[in-house]
């Protein structure tokens, strides 16, 4: 039985949005089990798959936390 887990910021995908909507996780979980189904042939009834939203103060990169590289980032880009 395949767990599948998909990490994803709580912002959301659009403008204005703070974080991914029913209708995107849905597809998500249906994408992960078709994957799942197309390379290891496991039925959609076996797959479980688990999303987790992560806020954006836990969680960064380039030594930073997310929102404080996305500043730096942006003043550069200037």
């Amino acid at each position: 039985m395949p767990i599948v887990t998909i990490q994803v910021t709580r912002e959301g995908t659009k403008p204005g949005a703070d974080s991914v909507t029913a209708e995107e996780k849905a597809a998500l979980i249906k994408g992960a089990s078709e994957l799942l189904r197309d390379v290891l042939n496991k039925p959609f009834e076996s797959t479980f798959v688990i999303i987790e939203e992560v806020d954006t103060d836990n969680w960064g990169w380039g030594g930073l936390p997310a929102l404080e590289f996305r500043r730096q980032r942006a003043e550069k880009a200037k």
